[in-house]
Parts: structure tokens; C-alpha cells; sequence
């Protein structure tokens, strides 16, 4: 470890790898077997779990990049197994959620940037220089392709696909693949679903439900009740229901 610098105060669990010129702030917690390259910078508030690689250039815990912080302490919260690619950044949370949280087992490429207060879930995939403003909701197994931008506030819904190049404004329910520009539904992201084990009748159910939403020229409104009022509840029904119920910047378009 050529002039790696490591707070006394800084929790570090075992068998712990740091490259050279990596830098270790007070109040950072860093577990077991994790392993960080050279030039990783993981400032003060930063809590990572386990089994994490972290790769060079990386800064994890920055400030927020939100004019209403105002020096609170919050925190940037990472569970285990996470693979974070180079020259990533990931900053902490401001007043409005106390806390940036990256789940467990997701793979953050290179240039990539999570913004303050995101919470993203686990296994997902966040692609090469994808720019995550603040307070983005990413569900688990997500899959955003690279050079996406995703407008502050957004909630993307688990198991979803985005292609590459995209610019997320509004919300993306569950299971689904989105391209295009204006971004709208082009079908489900049934690649994603088949290899995590949804049955082709599942599948099919999940289809049948965004048909009416997306390609049937109803409302929104309407296209809901008629979903709730036709179709027996499952944990999937149940799921596109309250995303698109809870959505506050609404909805992809259909095709």
C-alpha cells in the first residue's frame, strides 16, 4: 500500500485489500473481504458491506451535489457483493432521506454517478456512465443501459430494462423494456424474466395486464380499475398496480 492514507477512527473489517493512494476518511465503516484499487477515495458518512470490490478512481460519500445541503450528517449506505467499476461516483444523502442506499450485488460501471438520497435495490445493473440525479428509486434486478440520464425524483420498477442513450423523465413500471425517444413501453423485458425463473404463464399474465395499460387507449384511471376489477390478484398484478397508484411524475407512454 504505497501512500494509502486510513483514519485511526475508520472501521475496517477483515481481510480488507487497498491500492495505493487510496484514501479512507474518519467515520467510515468498510466490511469483511472487501477489495478497493488504487486512487479509491470513500469519505466520511460512507458505510460499505461486505465482499465489495471497488475500483480505481472511485469516490464514494461525496457531498451532495443539491444546493439545500446544508452540512446535516447523513450517510451513503452499501450493502454486500456490490461491484463498483472505475472512477464511479455515489454521493450521500441530504435532510430529505438522511441516507444514499445501494443495495446488495449490483454492478455500477465505469463513470457512472448516483446522486443524493437514491435508493437502489439489489442485483441491479447500472451501465457505463449512467448519470442518476437525486432521489431516484431503482427496484431490484433493473437494468439501465449506458450513457442513460434519469431526471431527479424518478422511480424505476423492478426486473425492468432501459436501452442505451435513454432519458428517463417519467416513471417505468415493473417487469418491462423501455426505449426510444420520447422513452415509451415496447414489451416486457422477457430475457430478464424467463432467466429469473417466471413461468411462460406468468409472463403472460404480466403482458396481459400492460396491454390494457399501454396499448388499449385508455386511461390511466380507467385502465386500473378494470385490471383490479378483471384479473385475480398476484404479487405481480399487485405490484404494476401500486407503482403506477404511487407514481407522482407518472408513466412511460405505451407503443
Amino acid at each position: 500500500m504505497k501512500n494509502t492514507v486510513i483514519d485511526k477512527s475508520a472501521i475496517i473489517g477483515k481481510n480488507v485489500h487497498f491500492g495505493n493512494f487510496t484514501t479512507i476518511e474518519n467515520d467510515v465503516i468498510i466490511g469483511d473481504n472487501s477489495w478497493l484499487g488504487n486512487n479509491v477515495t470513500i469519505l466520511s458518512g460512507s458505510r460499505i458491506g461486505n465482499n465489495c470490490q471497488i475500483h480505481s478512481g472511485t469516490v464514494l460519500g461525496g457531498i451532495p451535489q443539491d444546493l439545500k445541503f446544508n452540512g446535516e450528517y447523513t450517510l451513503l449506505e452499501m450493502g454486500d457483493n456490490n461491484i463498483i467499476r472505475e472512477n464511479v461516483t455515489i454521493n450521500r444523502g441530504t435532510s430529505s432521506k438522511g441516507k444514499t442506499r445501494i443495495g446488495n450485488s449490483n454492478l455500477i460501471m465505469a463513470n457512472a454517478h448516483i446522486g443524493h438520497d437514491c435508493f437502489v435495490g439489489d442485483n441491479c445493473i447500472i451501465g457505463f456512465s449512467v448519470g442518476m440525479a437525486g432521489e431516484v428509486i431503482v427496484g431490484d434486478w433493473a437494468n439501465i443501459s449506458g450513457l442513460t440520464a434519469i431526471h431527479q425524483f424518478s422511480s424505476i420498477g423492478s426486473h425492468c430494462m432501459v436501452s442505451g442513450l435513454s432519458r428517463i423523465v417519467k416513471d417505468i413500471p415493473p417487469y418491462i423494456t423501455v426505449a426510444h425517444e420520447p422513452l415509451q413501453y415496447v414489451g416486457l423485458n422477457s430475457v430478464g424474466l424467463r432467466r429469473r425463473g417466471f413461468t411462460s404463464a406468468k409472463m403472460e399474465e404480466i403482458k396481459a395486464i400492460y396491454k390494457i395499460i399501454f396499448q388499449e387507449k385508455r386511461n390511466t384511471k380507467n385502465a386500473l380499475e378494470y385490471i383490479e376489477e378483471n384479473f385475480e390478484p398476484t404479487v405481480e398484478r399487485d405490484e404494476i398496480l401500486n407503482f403506477i397508484k404511487s407514481s407522482k411524475r407518472g408513466i412511460v407512454k405505451g407503443v
